[in-house]
């Protein structure tokens, strides 16, 4: 049994890395201020990926940088001196899909492992050794790909294979979408995208130009392209078995709530089964977890089979959203017994709120008393990222995550 398998986090930003560490990652992909394909995620800055691979270095984790647009000729300019700036900031590897960019990195830093985008379409094992040739130690498997094929990669080559399992599916192939660019004058493969698989389409016949015809009976559209998530946490044992050494959650521009709530989930799940791979059964607490952050729905994707119908939903693009996520544990005050908050939605005394610390089971905490930075009671928290103050006795963590129920 590998007992090695990567949990691979998204980390739009400081605080989403510091959380998917917190939570349980093994390692976690993020980008710099230029050459990622997530234009409008926060990404970082010098002094805040410094800040973050100080972090996950700390805390046994590794640090993955996104070096993965298709570069045209102007970005070729200041790429050597972001190459030579990460190899200085020891970045634990970082992840291309340009040839050229390829070429380039081998060049000036060759002592940084180089891990195959997505972005590259990788979908037959010919592809991989053709890699491994480049000098690529691990490739991002195409998401079409279903897990028999994995497997038969697996049986053909020595490189690191790593495979999304959560997280957002493009209509596009492996990510590389014209669409958006065609729609919306945004390149996806520049980090720009502006979404528009998920748009709502009306057919119209060139003759008749001003009549929206419908492609379903419904009334509010049809999201031809609108893909459900990928979700694979019921399938612990199969990715296992088809040989991927790392699980990537999809999600940059993602919340802090998703980040934490899926890696704690998938955390929990392959260390069950790693543990006791005989005996393993899902945890349905675990299932019910991944349900609990906002999402569109769920599907295997091309794991098992090409996606169908079911796996699209075609009414409508809205999330699922039961569970509001409503502040962040910053500290506790041992003198005044008081957990310190920071807030993120809205919420008030007396609500019965969860609290899911990076460590440990799942809780309830009720809002009373509660108190302003100042020391006054208040009634409510309004204010976007205000600090708050519960008395408790409980010594909740820093990262614990406070969400209300539905219903509440």
């Amino acid at each position: 049994m590998n007992n090695k398998v990567e949990l691979l986090a998204p980390a739009g930003n400081l605080e989403k890395l510091q959380a998917a560490i917190s939570y349980g990652a093994d390692a976690v992909y993020c980008a710099g201020q230029n050459f990622g394909l997530r234009a409008f995620a926060d990404n970082f800055t010098v002094e805040q990926l410094t800040q973050g691979i100080d972090f996950a270095h700390k805390h046994g984790a590794k640090i993955y940088v996104t070096v993965n647009i298709f570069a045209h000729n102007q970005d070729i300019n200041d790429l050597t001196e972001y190459l030579h700036q990460l190899g200085e900031l020891a970045v634990d590897g970082i992840i291309v899909s340009d040839p050229g960019i390829i070429n380039i990195a081998r060049r000036e830093i060759p002592q940084m492992p180089l891990h195959l985008s997505t972005q590259a379409n990788t979908t037959n094992w010919a592809s991989v050794q053709f890699w491994q040739q480049q000098g690529i130690e691990r490739v991002v498997l195409a998401r079409e790909l279903s897990l028999n094929e994995i497997k038969e990669i697996r049986n053909k080559v020595d490189v690191t294979l790593e495979s999304f399992v959560h997280g957002a599916m493009c209509i596009s192939y492996s990510g590389r979408c014209l669409l958006s660019n065609y729609m919306a004058g945004r390149d996806a493969n520049r980090g720009e995208c502006a979404q528009a698989c998920r748009w709502k389409y009306y057919l119209v016949e060139d003759k008749r130009p001003d009549e929206q015809m419908e492609i379903t009976e419904d009334q509010q559209g049809s999201y031809i392209l609108n893909s459900k998530d990928l979700c694979m946490i019921e399938y612990i044992p199969e990715l296992v078995g088809a040989g991927i050494n790392s699980f990537k959650i999809e999600g940059r521009m993602k919340s802090v709530h998703y980040v934490a709530t899926v890696v704690r989930a998938y955390r929990r799940a392959l260390d069950s089964y790693l543990g006791d791979p005989d005996n393993y059964r899902l945890d349905p607490e675990l299932l019910a977890e991944v349900q609990k952050v906002s999402h569109r729905g769920y599907t295997a994707g091309f794991y098992h089979d090409k996606p169908q119908a079911e796996d699209h939903n075609y009414l409508t693009s809205r999330y699922l959203r039961d569970y509001e996520f409503v502040a962040m544990v910053k500290g506790y005050d041992r003198q005044t017994k008081q957990l310190i908050l920071e807030q993120r939605n809205n919420f008030k005394a007396g609500e019965v709120l969860e609290v899911m610390p990076p460590k440990g089971n799942i809780e309830h905490l009720t809002v009373e008393p509660m108190f302003d930075q100042n020391g006054k009671q208040i009634a409510a928290a309004p204010h976007p990222q205000q600090e708050v103050r519960i008395a408790t006795e409980v010594q909740f963590p820093v990262y614990s995550l406070l969400r209300r129920p539905p219903g509440e």
